[in-house]
């Protein structure tokens, strides 16, 4: 699952204790393991190695500099989304030859610089993308390659709403009866080179099944364009593997590949995947403190010093998060990370954070051990769209990042100020409207 353990009640991250680096670099932080995503990635890579496939994990899901490049360091490819995280692809030295690029709303600026940079396609997501790309790259005397996005209207019914991509009627890609005109009328490009079809169907996925079937139907389409003498030579299946927000919740990754290699081992494809969460998820936690304990009507709140500003996710997703103090006593040591934990002694609280709304909240009636002013507590599983959805709200600084490895832990990002927030507000400079 991950390298967060308690040993003598004491959380630890690999073989460094969290509360000796909150010590040092102070809180909220956010702690990552490398063993865990180093051994996450190997596991990934095994179980479907008879696929021999292109990885690109998705950098959206954390992405610090320092993460990319020790995934990179492995051979692992990059899936990205914006200008932005291909430009940091760059920065952490991966190979851009194994960069994908997804988004509906590329810019120019952004096309330029994933064609001059060499990436290996472009997730293209209508007609009208496909033809800008293959604008500017003629302009640029380049060849880009294109994935077309196709979306074959299915879905994991787990799924949060907000996070479905696969429906016909979303914003992202075509779908998968307008897929084969789209071929017709662009699939002779010299420009963009339209030899791949690309799937994503939403985040996380709890079975291979939603896969199976949007495999099945884009063998299919591929099958009908071949008869027409249309080859398509790579099949990008996405993402959206599980993590383990729970102990056990979700499958392993040889459970997805047990379903998924054997409709794609002998088909002459490349086949590519793009893991996020599955990866970083289970690979991070934000530590922070307790400030106070208040009573409201008949609920016992317990206040930290990070909230929705540092991680949205339960605000934006109703989602859950495993937290737990990092010390304890021996009888709360937890064996297992359960939404309902099972103890003698434990307390209904309601976590939440500092920031000025309602929605705030972390874990609510949440059974924990009893919680006092200064207290650390764990919110595990927070590798994941956590960091990387951050912001300033209520002028709130983010927190540091720390990436412990063995019994090293070093600081990949410092934390913010006061200063660092306003920085960029502090020297008005008139516009020039000539």
């Amino acid at each position: 699952m991950d390298a967060f353990k308690y040993e003598n009640s004491k959380l630890l991250c690999e073989e460094v204790s969290v509360d000796q680096i909150a010590d040092a670099v102070g809180s909220p932080v956010y702690i990552y393991s490398a063993k865990t995503f180093r051994d996450h990635f190997a596991s990934f890579q095994k179980a479907f190695a008879d696929l021999d496939p292109i990885i690109c994990y998705s950098i959206k899901s954390c992405g610090n500099l320092a993460i990319i490049k020790l995934l990179s360091e492995l051979g692992c490819g990059m899936d990205t989304v914006s200008g932005g995280e291909i430009y940091r692809a760059q920065q952490a030295d991966a190979d851009m030859s194994k960069v994908v690029y997804a988004g509906v709303g590329k810019t120019d600026a952004e096309i330029k610089l994933g064609i001059t940079s060499g990436i290996g396609w472009f997730n293209i997501e209508s007609e009208m993308e496909c033809e800008n790309i293959s604008r500017i790259a003629k302009s640029l005397g380049k060849v880009a390659h294109g994935a077309l996005r196709v979306n074959p209207d299915i879905y994991d019914p787990k799924t949060h709403d907000k996070t479905t991509t696969g429906k016909k009627e979303t914003k992202f890609g075509v779908d998968i009866e307008r897929a084969k005109q789209f071929f017709r009328t662009y699939g002779k490009d010299e420009h963009c080179v339209l030899d791949a079809i690309h799937l994503h169907i939403g985040s996380p996925i709890y079975s291979p099944e939603p896969y199976v079937m949007a495999i099945k139907k884009a063998l299919d389409l591929i099958a009908e364009l071949k008869a027409e003498g249309i080859e398509v030579k790579t099949l990008d299946i996405g993402g959206g593997y599980a993590a383990d927000y729970e102990s056990g919740k979700s499958p392993s990754y040889q459970t997805y590949a047990d379903a998924i290699v054997p409709l794609l081992k002998d088909t002459g494809l490349q086949v590519i995947l793009e893991p996020g969460r599955t990866i970083s998820g289970n690979a991070g936690i934000l530590v922070s403190e307790v400030q106070y304990i208040k009573q409201g009507g008949n609920k016992k709140f317990a206040i930290l010093n990070t909230g929705m500003h540092h991680m949205i996710r339960p605000a934006m997703y109703e989602a859950f998060h495993f937290v737990w103090p990092t010390q304890v006593d021996a009888k709360f040591e937890p064996a297992e990370r359960k939404e309902v934990m099972d103890m003698d002694g434990l307390v209904k609280t309601e976590v939440v954070g500092p920031i000025c709304e309602t929605s705030d909240t972390i874990a609510k009636d949440r059974m924990l051990p009893p919680l006092e002013r200064g207290d650390r507590v764990a919110m595990f599983t927070a590798g994941a769209y956590g960091m990387v959805m951050a912001s300033n709200y209520n002028a709130m600084p983010r927190p540091a990042e720390v990436l412990v490895d063995g019994d090293t832990a070093t600081v990949i990002r410092q934390r913010e100020t006061y200063a660092d927030v306003v920085a960029l507000e502090e020297s008005p400079m008139p516009v020039d409207l000539a």
